[in-house]
């Protein structure tokens, strides 16, 4: 699906050397057989780590979120804190913005779903951290038999 005029779509970017890096923390951790610091956020299996690289940081307007699935599942979508950095190993819950985008699909659907006002909202803050950054880190959360293989991502603004 193109863009139409005026209109800036930018895909979600699966960050797999982040993701394995951020996996490696929880491995060393196990393997020391130590804990990890108060409030940090450890990597699960079914949790990778996504970019969004704006190519355009201002006078943007959020318009939509265009989430495809092939299978029945559900994503939830949270932005991170981070900034400038893309080390993220030693990832912190406090750095987890609220609210999250929740996204899934029903079997037999064929149109995603999601909670409307989180999105929306969710949406709205992504222009305002647009303009302090160039790109913005999410940690997806897979379940329900969804992997990250049958998932693509884009959020639309108006530009």
């Amino acid at each position: 699906m193109a863009a139409k005029a005026g209109e800036l779509k930018v895909p979600f970017i699966r960050d797999d050397q982040l993701t394995r890096c951020m996996r490696l923390r929880v491995q060393s951790l196990q393997q020391k057989n130590e804990k990890p610091q108060d409030g940090e956020k450890l990597l699960r299996t079914n949790e990778h780590i996504y970019r969004v690289d704006f190519i355009q940081q201002h006078d943007l307007h959020f318009l939509r979120w265009e989430i495809q699935m092939e299978r029945p599942g559900k994503v939830t979508v949270t932005g991170t804190s981070q900034h400038w950095t893309p080390d993220l190993t030693h990832l912190m819950n406090r750095q987890l913005l609220e609210p999250a985008g929740i996204f899934w699909k029903k079997p037999g659907a064929k149109e995603v779903e999601c909670n409307e006002a989180d999105a929306q909202e969710f949406g709205e803050r992504l222009v305002e951290l647009a303009k302090i950054r160039k790109v913005m880190y999410f940690l997806f959360t897979f379940s329900d038999g969804l992997e990250p293989a049958q998932l693509k991502g884009f959020v639309v603004f108006k530009a």
